[in-house]
This record gives C-alpha cells, sequence and structure tokens, in this order.
C-alpha cells in the first residue's frame, strides 16, 4: 500500500518558496542531492497540511468583491478584490487582492 500523496499547494506559500529556493542553493553548492531536496519537499507538503489541520483553531470571516472564479481538475480558484477579514478577535484586515485556492481533502481516486 502507498503513502497517500499531498498537494504541493504550499509550495506557493512565502515558506514553501523560501524552503524552495534555499534548497535549489544547497543542491547547486553541491551539498545535497535533487533526490533528498524532493524528499524534503515531500516532508514539506504531509506536514504543512498534517499541522494547518490540526493546530490551527482561529475562525475568520471575509467580505469582498468575487472577480474571478475557475473550477478546474478539482480545484476550485477565487480571486477577489477589496477584501475585508474579521477575526476571531473581533480586529479586522484589509486586501485589495486576494487569491483562494480550494481544493478536496482527498484527491481525485483516493479513498
Amino acid at each position: 500500500m502507498s503513502a497517500p500523496a499531498y498537494y504541493e499547494l504550499y509550495r506557493g506559500s512565502s515558506i514553501g518558496l523560501s524552503l524552495t529556493d534555499t534548497l535549489d542553493d544547497l543542491i547547486n553548492e553541491g551539498r545535497i542531492e535533487p533526490q533528498l531536496a524532493m524528499k524534503i519537499l515531500s516532508n514539506f507538503d504531509r506536514v504543512i497540511t498534517e499541522v494547518l489541520a490540526d493546530k490551527v483553531k482561529c475562525k475568520l470571516s471575509f467580505k469582498g468583491h468575487l472577480d474571478t472564479y475557475r473550477f478546474c481538475d478539482e480545484v476550485w480558484t477565487f480571486l477577489v478584490k477589496d477584501v475585508t477579514f474579521k477575526l476571531d478577535d473581533q480586529s479586522t484586515l484589509h486586501a485589495d487582492k486576494v487569491k483562494i485556492v480550494g481544493c478536496n481533502s482527498k484527491r481525485p481516486g483516493e479513498v
């Protein structure tokens, strides 16, 4: 039985991009092999998914103007403009543009 595959969604986050850049530097310097970098990225995909699911308890609500949406390959993408976020502690944040990506917790074909 093979291990579950995780989405590579969080590799595009600031921490994921920093990890990828650092691994690229280490490969270019000859300090690690590309296979090790791929294993590290796979581990990152698994751990960040588990930590966000288990440790984050904060909830928020948001309002904005839906600019664009699409559903492709079982992944929803929403581009929202003029967004106001309201956090649990009633504080608010504002953003001009937000991209929201949503996908099933299980990949297509998984049981």
